[in-house]
């Protein structure tokens, strides 16, 4: 059965359409300009005449900087925290999250808002640069994932979708002998599964793209993040004094070297995000609405 659209409603559609194209192209573009400028020439891209399409293709510039020592071991570093900060923030805001929903918890609301309240304040960057400093966690790849295993709004979302399963089912677990452990890994997670898959990829791209904590913590360049990494190499194109690969950019142009950079480094969100893509809207949706 074809629903039939008020006169407003079509006169309207074609405006929505042109508004939707002009925003699609302003996405897009810079997408397409840094791909463009990763494998387009030496001359091509120090005289600007590069926008959407590359300008004397080559490969070259994206070749030097995937065999480029720093960038490997940038893209080392970034990958651990990444993987190592994502399971364990899951892990324990999922255990947090658990704990909260279960109404048999004393005192949960005011826990709850305990959580929250850390949300709205903090110590601020020289408090939290003393306490790293004091645990000895300077220079470590710890300081970039330890200090926030404990993500209170992924928290509140995993703690709104426990809260929609059924107490009976914890009840009849309990009566078959389980424990809590063994309901939380092996009953709650598995039904809860979609949300979980959402909030890791809102860790996973956070810890990804994450350059402040590794600018405050270290200073060691075998443990610099790609994030910073990139912030040398788009120093060094106006800087060639600055800390950076002077080899690569002295036979590639600083814009092909920074472009093909950028682009590397969004290459595994690209690839994580379709994987996750199919869970992402139920997770976020699930405990949103009480019946």
């Amino acid at each position: 059965m074809k629903i039939k659209q008020a006169k407003g409603d079509r006169a309207l559609l074609p405006v929505i359409y042109i508004v939707l194209f002009f925003c699609s192209v302003i996405t897009l573009y810079p997408f397409l300009n840094i791909i463009a400028k990763a494998f387009s020439g030496y001359t091509a891209n120090t005289t600007g005449s590069v926008f959407l399409w590359p300008v004397d293709f080559q490969t070259a510039t994206f070749l030097s900087v995937i065999q480029s020592k720093r960038f490997l071991q940038a893209f080392w570093v970034s990958l651990q925290v990444t993987v190592l900060g994502t399971l364990l923030s899951v892990f324990v805001s999922g255990m947090a999250a658990y704990v909260l929903s279960r109404r048999q918890l004393r005192g949960r609301r005011g826990f709850t808002l305990l959580f929250v309240f850390t949300m709205m304040f903090g110590g601020g960057m020289i408090p939290q640069y003393m306490l790293i400093h004091s645990l000895g966690m300077l220079n470590h790849i710890s300081s970039l994932f330890v200090p926030g295993a404990i993500s209170v709004y992924n928290m509140l979302i995993l703690k709104s979708a426990f809260e929609d399963i059924s107490p009976a089912l914890e009840e009849s677990a309990k009566l078959d002998g389980a424990g809590n452990m063994t309901i939380f890994l092996r009953i709650m997670l598995p039904i809860v599964k979609p949300s979980f898959a959402a909030v890791s990829l809102f860790l996973a791209v956070g810890y990804w793209n994450e350059y402040w904590s590794a600018m405050l913590y270290i200073t060691k360049s075998e443990l610099k993040t790609l994030q910073i990494y990139l912030m040398d190499v788009i120093n060094a194109a106006s800087d060639t004094l600055a800390n950076a690969d002077s080899a690569m950019l002295a036979t590639n142009s600083p814009e092909g070297v920074k472009a093909a950079t950028i682009l590397i480094s969004m290459i595994p969100v690209l690839i994580v995000y379709p994987l996750l893509q199919k869970h992402f809207a139920k997770g976020v949706m699930i405990g949103s609405v009480k019946e």
